[in-house]
Parts: structure tokens; sequence; C-alpha cells
């Protein structure tokens, strides 16, 4: 329901496989800039068995027929669906759908005196708007039902904003029955801030629509600027899981006006997706652990849920029911800022990307195992559904939780679904069902079900608590989360930690595809030859994930091995294999090959155009074009970014850069100073200013600019680096070294870092420094023919 948390504009950055800044999904890595930069089962399941016979005529076009017609032979299925939080996803207001206080109620929040009241029969809010001054908006659309509602405002150019003003609609003993603010702890929350409710970041449109309303068409017009979004129903609906239904009415009528032979006749009117089989789950007698029967073959239950309930970015317009994600959206991978090291829930992903790690994804759990698919509730009350596969004379017993019955810590879902509080009030269970590791909380900082109900106690205390009850067993047991979070500190160990997880075909793909970003810029040469069987592998998180590697390797192994993936099954990995070949449009190329290249870059850049409206989109379309050595083109998409947004930094940054390759630095500076003008505190923005005065020799100009960078951003190793070579080439080695020291503390792994400490030490007089530092460079590069080639030559 909540609109995407993105409050950092430069965070919304291209993503690197064709996918933009998403409701569900941010960017899982910034392009390296500024210099180069419902759970519906099954689709349309035939209430009759047979065989689909091929037919003479076509198949009429997809068409939505609405609920309605689907009720009329489905009435059990309906009236499930009657009621549940896909019916009441959003709603035109009245009595029965509005649940907030419009009797005159007030809510003060960010300085800002908002009240609600009702007039002509009609709901209206008076608040601050796009101009800071407070206007009266009617309520064109409620937006939820619990455990909080939303309200949409409808603007002249199309859009639908959703106020960041929500209602509370829990009972008031739960603390409900209240107006409240989304975004209480952000500062200065005006017109111009990103999370302020008619900003683009809150747009229904881009951010809410697809999932909230069925058969939406989203209507963007580019060139003006505006929505004519359409829906053929208002909420989620049966054909928003099972997809268009005209051909099976159509079918279905001609079964009740005579014609038996209607389910088996003409192929085309009826799909069936999934499997159909009676599905059991056997406790097995030596384990006593459950066990699918039959084994699971197909994922399109799953995937169908999550093509919402999940973090991703859109990169399709079109939904079929029943084809894998990666066809439509980009998954976001175990990033940090959206889950913790060992991929437990930190932002808001939604469920799917938590599920995949889960023991149960893999032994063939979906979501209908758990949630009635059409009501949405759980298919029995609270623990009761974990025993429906885990006997509770087992698991509800002390001698496995250790807690007094009927507590929390006896509950399967408080120890193994934490949960975390998202838009304030709504509770969202961790649906990687794991195992509580305190010791992983001492290793890496992660949480741990323990401490979340004790937090007066420490992660030593929840450890000595489970090696008493359960051995050390669990403890000892190996977790991906540790190679992760070596791979996020560039620790010593990463480089084997995150090669051996990327490799290892038992873990879920999602993690292993998380490896494989990580381990990106700590690759090794050695390390490349692991790569043809990633670029192979079953999971197509893991090719994709490995065609970034394509981008450390020359044009003659990019062509080698990425070329092939040019034509995968998934759309997602085509479109990132298309982009990291873009380069090779500069050679020669055989005809056939550079139809394909020329096709996959139409495709990847129709996948941006599916959210035109947003910066990033185009920022991407950019760097493509770069890459291609389209420079009037890319600068087009770089001035297209700007105008939908003006405070867009990664846009003025990379065409700042544009104009640096063209030679004219004057534009390029320009550029960097209306940048500045829009967003003065931007770290990139000043440092390619600082980059572009050592280019026009001015000196004190650019050290000004280089040190203000390093201070706006200490966290970036490459702005002090940078500005420390500057003081050095001043002579003013000490500085220098000073600045090159507290940054080699913050980012002990940075290698360049590293090297201008070694070389500097050197030169510096300082001969046990710069055996020290060339030391630690081995350390971590062992392998590295290049750091063997420096260390030697520096007579160390």
């Amino acid at each position: 329901m909540r609109l995407g948390p993105a409050a950092q504009r430069e965070k919304r950055a291209a993503c690197p496989s064709g996918g933009v800044v998403s409701p569900c999904f941010r960017a899982r890595r910034q392009m390296p800039w500024p210099m180069t930069w419902l759970l519906g089962v099954l689709v349309l399941m035939c209430c009759h068995a047979g065989t689909l016979a091929d037919s003479a005529k076509p198949a009429p076009p997809a068409e939505f027929v609405g609920s309605t017609s689907c009720e009329v032979c489905h009435a059990d299925e309906a009236a499930l669906w009657r009621g549940s939080h896909h019916d009441l996803a959003m709603a035109e207001p009245s009595d029965a759908t509005v649940l907030g206080d419009f009797n005159d109620a007030e809510l003060t929040a960010h300085g800002v005196s908002s009240r609600f009241f009702r007039r002509d029969d009609a709901w209206f809010v008076r608040t601050d708007g796009p101009d800071g001054a407070l206007h009266d908006y009617r309520i064109a659309y409620t937006f939820g039902w619990q455990p909080l509602q939303q309200y949409l405002i409808a603007f002249p150019d199309g859009r639908l904003q959703a106020l960041g003003l929500a209602w509370d609609s829990r009972p008031a003993a739960e603390g409900g029955q209240r107006w409240f603010h989304l975004y209480p702890d952000e500062p200065a929350m005006g017109p111009e801030h990103p999370l302020h409710w008619t900003s683009r970041d809150q747009t229904w449109n881009y951010q809410c629509a697809d999932c909230h309303s069925t058969g939406l068409e989203k209507g963007y017009d580019l060139a003006a600027d505006r929505y004519a979004t359409s829906w053929a129903e208002i909420d989620v609906a049966c054909e928003a899981c099972h997809g268009p239904a005209n051909a099976h009415v159509a079918q279905a009528n001609a079964v009740a006006s005579g014609d038996a032979d209607a389910w088996t006749r003409d192929k085309g009117l009826a799909v069936v997706l999934g499997e159909t089989a009676e599905v059991r789950w056997l406790v097995d007698p030596d384990t006593g652990l459950p066990r699918r029967s039959p084994p699971r073959t197909s994922h399109a239950e799953t995937e169908l849920c999550a093509r919402c309930h999940s973090r991703r970015g859109q990169i399709h317009a079109e939904q079929v029911p029943g084809a894998p994600l990666g066809d439509r959206s980009q998954l976001a991978l175990l990033d940090p800022g959206l889950y913790h090291a060992d991929g437990q829930i930190l932002d808001e992903v939604f469920v799917h990307g938590s599920f995949l790690q889960s023991r149960m994804y893999a032994a063939g759990v979906t979501c209908s195992d758990c949630h009635e698919p059409h009501s949405l509730s759980l298919k029995r009350d609270g623990d009761e559904v974990c025993a429906q596969c885990h006997p509770a004379a087992r698991y509800a017993s002390t001698e496995h939780h250790h807690h007094p019955p009927e507590s929390d810590g006896a509950s399967c879902i408080g120890c193994h679904m934490p949960q975390r509080d998202y838009m304030r009030i709504d509770a969202r269970a961790d649906h990687s069902l794991r195992i509580p590791r305190p010791d992983l909380s001492i290793k890496i900082g992660t949480p741990n079900a323990c401490n979340t109900c004790h937090r007066d106690q420490t992660a030593d205390w929840a450890l000595g608590a489970v090696t008493d009850w359960y051995g050390e067993a669990i403890s000892r047991q190996p977790h991906y989360g540790e190679a992760l979070a070596a791979g996020r500190d560039q620790a010593l160990e990463a480089r084997s930690a995150l090669l051996a997880l990327a490799s290892d075909a038992a873990m879920p793909g999602i993690v292993r595809a998380t490896a494989i970003d990580l381990l990106q810029p700590l690759l090794q040469p050695s390390q490349i030859q692991a790569l043809p069987a990633l670029l192979s592998d079953a999971e197509a998180l893991v090719r994709q994930a490995a065609l970034g590697w394509l981008e450390v390797t020359d044009a003659q192994v990019r062509y080698k091995l990425g070329l092939p993936l040019l034509e995968d099954p998934i759309r997602s990995v085509r479109l990132a294999a298309a982009r990291v070949l873009a380069p090779l449009v500069r050679y020669e190329l055989p005809d056939p090959v550079r139809g394909r290249l020329d096709a996959a870059l139409d495709a990847y850049r129709d996948a941006q155009l599916v959210n035109a409206e947003r910066p990033e989109s185009h920022l991407n379309i950019g760097l493509a074009e770069m890459a291609q050595g389209k420079v009037a083109m890319a600068r087009k998409a770089y001035r297209q970014a700007l105008a939908l947004d003006s405070a867009f930094a990664p846009a003025y940054a990379n065409l700042a850069d544009l104009f640096r390759a063209l030679g004219s630095d004057a534009e390029a500076e320009a550029t960097l100073r209306a940048g500045l003008a829009a967003v003065p505190e931007h770290a990139a923005l000043t440092h390619s200013l600082g980059l572009l005065h050592i280019r026009q020799h001015r000196t004190q100009q650019a050290l000004a600019a280089l040190r203000r960078a390093a201070a706006l951003a200490p966290e970036n190793a490459r702005y002090a680096y940078v500005y420390a070579l500057a003081l050095e080439a001043e002579g003013k080695l000490d500085e220098a070294l000073k600045v090159l020291t507290a940054a080699h503390l913050e980012a002990p792994a940075d290698r360049d870092t590293l090297v201008a400490l070694m070389t500097i030490s050197r030169d510096a007089g300082d001969r046990p420094a710069a055996i020290e530092f060339a030391r630690r460079l081995k350390q971590r590069w062992p392998d590295d023919p290049q750091m063997e080639a420096l260390i030697s030559e520096l007579g160390l």
C-alpha cells in the first residue's frame, strides 16, 4: 500500500539491468557516477477436465469481463473474495468505504495543521499543496483498509497523489481510530521534499496503481507529462491474478448452451497453468519433517503472487499470469538498506525476496499452502497454520520452544517469522522462516528473534540460552550471512567466501546472486574462470548478476560469454545482457550479431520507457547511448531526465561528463553549477566540479571543491583519495597522508587508498610505513600481478 519510501534523490539511480526505481524496488546499485556512471493460484483453472484440441479459428483477443461475470460460476470463491483486502484495495469514497474521521478532525504535523471535513456529500482535506499554501482537496478514492487507510487526491494532469496523512483503522484499544503522519521523523517536510504527498515519489499512477487495480493502463504521455490512467476494475479482482477472462466465459456460455465439447474443441479459450494434481504434505517417518507429494515442478503460483508481493522494478508493461517474475520485473537482491546482511527484512521489501531464502520454498511450499487465495486469510488461526505440516505434539511443546505455553516465546510465528512495523503501524512478518541465530548478532550485528522480545538482554545472553537448550550445533552451522557481511565490508576473507557461496547450487538463488554482485568490485583475474558456469546457471537471478562481471572484462570476453545471454528465456536477463554488451556496437560485428544486439538494445530502451515518467529511466537510456558512442542521443536523454526532475543530480553529473568528453569544459562547468544550485549539498557534483577545476589548472578552487566533497561524503573513499592526490601534487604530503589515513580507517579494503598510502609514505621518506601498507596490499590481493609489479617497482 505504501508509496516508496526513498528519501535520497541520488539513490534513485540506474538499475543495472533495465529496471528503474519502482514503488517496491529502489536500484540495487548506483551506477559509478559521475565519471562513466493474489495470491491467485492458477490462471483460469478450468472447471472441467479435458485436453484442449487445436482449433482452426484464432482465439479472440484477451479482454477483461469483470468479477461479476466470474461470480456466476465461481460463487464460493467470489464470496471469499468479497470484503478481502484485495477487494478493498481501492474504492470510490462513500459512507461504506471511508473509514477516517472527516467530522472537522484536525492533525498538526511538520508545522502544518490539516483539517478533514465533509461538504456537499463529499470528503475533503485542507492541507498544504505543491506551493506550500493551504488548499481544500477533495478525496477522490480511498486506498487500503487495515491497519490503515490512505486517501488519493486527483490533480488536473491525471495524477492521483496519496496523502502522507493516513487513518489508523485499528480499534481504539490497539491505539487506532486516529489520524497520523506516515513520515513523522523527516525534517522540513515541505513541497520540495521527495516524500511530500505532492511529489513524483508519491504518485499513485506510478507507485501503486499496478498492484491495487485490475487491468490497469497507465496511459502516461511523456510529451505532455500527464496521465490518462484507466482500469478494468478499481480493486484487485479475479482477473488481476487469473488474467482476462473473455475466452473462458465464452467457453462456459457455449457449454451452458448445450455445446458439451466446447471445453475441448477451441484451443486458446481456456488457459491452465501450474500443477492441478492433488497435493499432500506427508511427515517423513525417519526425519519427522514434512515433504510434498508430488514434488513441486513449477513456481507459477508463487511468482504470480510475487508480481506485487515483492520489492522489484517493472521492466515490461504486459502482465501474463503464470509467466516468470523476471519477464515483467527485476527483483531486488539482498542489498544493504533493504535487507540485513543475513537476509532478514530491513526496509519494506514485502515477501518474495524473504520467502526465496526459506527452507519452505526449497521444499515446495507455496503461498496457498498457508493463505486462502481468495479471502487472503490464513488457512488456520495463528500457529495452527504451521501445525498443518509440523505436528503440534512435537513443536508446540516446552521441550521445543522452552517458553511458557501461550506466551510470545512459544509462538512459531514469534520465533521464526519476527515482525517489523512499516508505515509506522503495519506489522509485516519475515517470510524467510529462519531459526533464531544470536551468534550471528554477535558476529555480524544482525538482529535475532530472542532479543526482539528480550530487549533488556544481550545477544551473548540469548546465545547462552539457545546453547543450553539445543547445544552448539545451531551456532556452529555456517550461514551465508557471514559471507555477505564480509562482502559488504570488503573484508579479507570476502573474496573466497563469496565465490564459494555464488558457486553453491544448494543455496537460494537470491543469496547466490547477491554474493556475485558483492564480489564484482573485489574480483581477481583467476576468479573470472567461474563466470561461464554462473552464466549458464539454472537460476535466472544468478545469470543476471553474473553478467555484471563482464563489465570488468575486455570486449572479446564480453562478446564470447555475453552474446548467448541475449537469447536467454527470461527478459530481465536479456536486458542485463544488452546493457553490458552495448559498447560492442562500436566494433565491427557480423550482420546477424549486430541485428541481434540492436534488437536487444531497442528492448532495453522499451523497458526503460515502461516508466517514462521517471528521470531514472532516461538516465538509464542516456548511459546506454553513451556506451554505444551516441552522444547526441545521450545528451537528449539526460536533458529529458532533468526536464522531469530539475533536482535529479545523477543527470547533471553524467551530462557534465558528456561535455567533458566533448572537450567543452565551459558547458560542463555550467551544468555542474546548475546541479549544485538545485542540490547544494551534493557530494558527487561537488567532486566533479573539483576534477574539472584540476583540468582547468585552477588549483585552489579544485582543492576547495575536492575537500568539500570528501567532507560531505566521508564514507566515500574515492573522494578522499582524489583529494589526497591533489594535495600531493601541491607538495602537501603530510596533509595528503592525514586525509588518506582517515579514509583507510573508514574503508580499510579500498585498494587505491592503500596504494596511495604506500607510495606517498615512501616519497615522504617513511619507509617502515610504506612497507606496512605494501604488506596489507599483498595480504588483500595476493594473486594480483599488478600489485606484485607495483610493490616490486617501489623496491619494497
